[in-house]
């Protein structure tokens, strides 16, 4: 008799709808500075500066700024007579998380990380332009560097495969329920062979439900899914924006931005703070032959731990709800547009 096919379980949908809000007024909703004007063309743009750090916004563009890296969002804001609006899923779950001083991380002992290095055994990864390396091997390697940094500073470290071992995505998240961990970090290297010019960082955590994502691969992207790593929005783009920044100090800045996208199977069912990280292209000489250099693994996991280390040593703060933003809406006729402990060594 032959099996009966698994029923797929739905993921649950949530209705929204388009809100756009002056900054203006949400800043003075919020007790901040007004934004400035900083230029009229080739976009029109603004700046935003408060304790936490500073903004960049262009009207019609998905690329901000924040404190001098590329972060992307979910929304180009529109110019509406002569103002900047932001929509409102962009001011909840980007602006608002970033501008709050100190982090919503709870402060704890025993804090407890998943390392989780891309790909391994039959699923090699991207290949090295330089010769018959691959992926996995690099990123085997920049975990074990980085479970080494974090079991230092008294962060209980287990990796999702501490070896050439093919391992599903499934399985992946699985490690992380079982270790009851606090984070979870997966690692790997980017490819855009035959393209042998893209180069530079990328870090990724999970679209918000409602908001397009910034990269696809090929997948349908629907806005409405909610998947349990959602109640983490806030935490992840910290964790991501944290580390990301941490690493562009070590790979000379060659920054590609922080993205939200759906795909990664590996973050949607994480009930942590959960971020992949791409940290660089093997199909670029230049970036290659770095990332070929165990000196400069190194450098990539400290640099990761640096970034973790900083946010876990911010002051606790309570998070701040949906419900605070200030809302304007405008019509959208308005305008045109198997988890192993890891040991040090």
């Amino acid at each position: 008799m032959s099996a009966q096919p698994a029923q797929k379980v739905p993921v649950p949908r949530v209705e929204f709808h388009e809100t756009w809000i002056p900054l203006s007024r949400w800043c003075k909703a919020n007790s901040l500075a007004e934004p400035n004007r900083l230029a009229a063309a080739p976009l029109p743009t603004y700046g935003l500066t408060t304790s936490s750090g500073s903004l960049v916004l262009r009207g019609g563009s998905r690329i901000a700024n924040w404190n001098g890296m590329e972060l992307r969002l979910g929304f180009a804001p529109q110019i509406i007579d002569n103002q900047i609006f932001v929509h409102e899923l962009d001011l909840n779950k980007t602006i608002q998380p970033l501008l709050v001083s100190g982090t919503v991380f709870p402060a704890k002992t025993n804090r407890v990380i998943v390392i989780d290095p891309g790909h391994g055994g039959e699923d090699a990864g991207a290949k090295s332009i330089l010769g018959n390396r691959y992926e996995k091997e690099f990123t085997l390697d920049w975990a074990r560097r980085l479970a080494t940094l974090l079991t230092a500073k008294s962060w209980q470290v287990y990796l999702t495969r501490a070896n050439d071992s093919e391992l599903a995505l499934s399985n992946r998240v699985t490690v992380a329920e079982q270790r009851k961990a606090d984070l979870f970090v997966s690692l790997h290297f980017n490819s855009a062979a035959p393209d042998n010019e893209q180069a530079g960082l990328e870090t990724y955590c999970l679209t918000p439900t409602g908001m397009p994502s910034n990269l696809i691969r090929g997948f349908e992207d629907d806005l409405r899914l909610t998947f349990p790593n959602n109640s983490f929005d806030g935490q992840n783009l910290q964790l991501a924006c944290g580390v990301h920044r941490a690493l562009l100090r070590v790979n000379g800045n060659h920054d590609r931005g922080v993205r939200r996208a759906r795909f990664p199977g590996v973050l949607r069912n994480q009930q942590r703070p959960a971020i992949l990280i791409e940290g660089g292209y093997l199909s670029n000489p230049r970036e290659a032959r770095l990332i070929s250099d165990p000196g400069y693994r190194q450098k990539l996991a400290q640099a990761v731990a640096n970034g973790i280390e900083e946010l876990a040593a911010a002051p606790e703060i309570a998070a701040k709800t949906d419900d605070s933003v200030q809302r304007a809406e405008v019509a959208p006729e308005a305008f045109s547009g198997a988890g192993q402990r890891a040991v040090a060594r």
